[in-house]
C-alpha cells in the first residue's frame, strides 16, 4: 500500500502527517522549529518530525509515495530550499527541503509550496465544490495569499507568488513593513505590526482617551481587540484595520476573480466579528465585478499541513479529481 505525507514548516513549529490514499490520517507529529544555528539544523528538524509521524503510522518512510510541503519563504525553488527566512535567526540563510525529503522517502514526488499556497490547496481540496477559482488569505503575524485561478495554483516561477502582504495599500507610506518597505498591507494589519500602528494613530490625535498599554513592551494586537467597544482608540484602530484589509481583499478580487475568498490566520480566526465581518461589508461596496463569498476556513490551524497533504494526494493541485489511491 502507498502512503502520503504533508509537512508544515513554520517559524514556530514543524508539523507532519501521514495518510492513506483516501486521505485518512494514520500518523502525525509536531515539534518546535529549530532555531539553528544552521539551516541544515532546521532541515534535520523537519526530517525528524516526518520520521516520527511515520513511526506513529507504523510505516517505513520509503513506503511514502509523495510528500507535500507548505513552508515559510522565500524560496529558491530550483534548489527546493528556503532562503533567508525573515522570522528565524540571521545565521540561517538556507534551509534545504525537497532534496533531503526525497532521500528520506526514496521518491521524487515532493511538492514545495509557500504556506499560503498550501492553504489554498487545502481549502480547495476540502471544499464541497472544489472550486477552480478561489483565494486563501492569511491574516496572522504576516499577511499572504494563495491563489487558484482557472484550476491552477499560482506558485510563480520562483515559488514566491502570493506575497500580497507586500502590496502597497497606502501610497503615503506611513508605516514601514518588516521587509523594510513602506505602505505595505502587512505593515498596517499583521499581528506583528498592529501595535505600532496603534501608537501612530494615538500620535495623530493625542486627545483620544485610551487604556491601551501603548508604552508596554509586551503590548500586542490582542490588547487592541480585547478592548473593542470599550476604548475609543482601540475602536479607531479596528476601524482603520478594516479599511486597509478591505482594500487588500478588493485588490485580490479584481486581480483574480475568485468565487470564494477563504480567510485564516490567528488575527482573523481569533477575531472574526472584528476582522472578517467588516471585510465582508466593505468589499461588497468596493468591488465592481462579481462579489465572492468571503468565508472563514474550517481547517483552523491545520490549514497548511492539510493543504500539504492534499498536495501530495493530488499531484500538487488540490483537485480531488486527481485523488491518488
Amino acid at each position: 500500500m502507498a502512503y502520503y505525507a504533508g509537512v508544515d514548516l513554520g517559524a514556530t513549529n514543524v508539523r507532519a502527517v501521514v495518510a492513506e490514499g483516501d486521505g485518512t490520517t494514520i500518523g502525525s507529529s509536531q515539534n518546535s522549529t529549530p532555531r539553528g544555528p544552521r539551516g541544515v539544523d532546521v532541515t534535520e528538524g523537519v526530517l525528524e518530525t516526518l520520521r516520527a509521524a511515520c513511526e506513529e503510522a507504523e510505516i517505513d518512510p520509503v513506503q511514502i509515495r509523495s510528500v507535500g510541503i507548505g513552508s515559510i519563504g522565500p524560496f529558491d525553488l530550483a534548489e527546493g530550499a528556503v532562503i533567508d527566512p525573515a522570522n528565524l535567526p540571521d545565521t540561517i540563510d538556507r534551509i534545504p527541503l525537497t532534496g533531503p525529503i526525497e532521500n528520506l522517502v526514496a521518491s521524487e514526488d515532493v511538492y514545495l509550496h509557500n504556506d499560503t499556497n498550501a492553504g489554498v490547496i487545502g481549502e480547495r481540496f476540502h471544499s464541497d465544490r472544489n472550486p477552480d477559482d478561489m483565494v486563501y488569505v492569511t491574516i496572522s503575524s504576516g499577511i499572504g495569499a494563495g491563489v487558484c485561478c482557472d484550476g491552477v495554483v499560482l506558485d510563480g516561477w520562483d515559488g514566491n507568488a502570493g506575497e500580497v502582504g507586500h502590496c502597497v495599500v497606502d501610497p503615503r507610506g506611513r508605516m514601514t513593513c518588516g521587509c523594510g518597505r513602506d505602505g505595505h498591507w502587512e505593515a498596517y494589519c499583521s499581528g506583528n505590526n498592529i501595535p505600532a500602528y496603534a501608537r501612530l494613530l494615538a500620535e495623530d490625535d493625542p486627545t483620544i482617551s485610551t487604556a491601551l498599554p501603548l508604552e508596554d513592551p509586551d503590548f500586542a494586537a490582542k490588547d487592541v481587540f480585547g478592548l473593542a467597544g470599550e476604548d475609543a482608540l482601540a475602536d479607531h484602530v479596528i476601524d482603520q484595520l478594516a479599511h486597509w484589509n478591505a482594500i487588500g481583499v478588493t485588490n485580490l478580487v479584481h486581480s483574480f476573480a475568485p468565487l470564494v475568498v477563504s480567510v485564516g490566520g490567528a488575527v482573523a480566526l481569533n477575531n472574526e466579528e472584528l476582522v472578517v465581518d467588516p471585510i465582508r461589508e466593505r468589499v461588497a461596496e468596493m468591488v465592481m465585478t462579481n462579489v465572492p463569498a468571503i468565508t472563514v476556513t474550517d481547517l483552523g490551524d491545520d490549514v497548511v499541513v492539510e493543504g500539504a497533504l492534499a498536495s501530495a494526494l493530488t499531484e500538487g493541485t488540490g483537485d480531488r479529481r486527481l485523488l491518488r489511491r
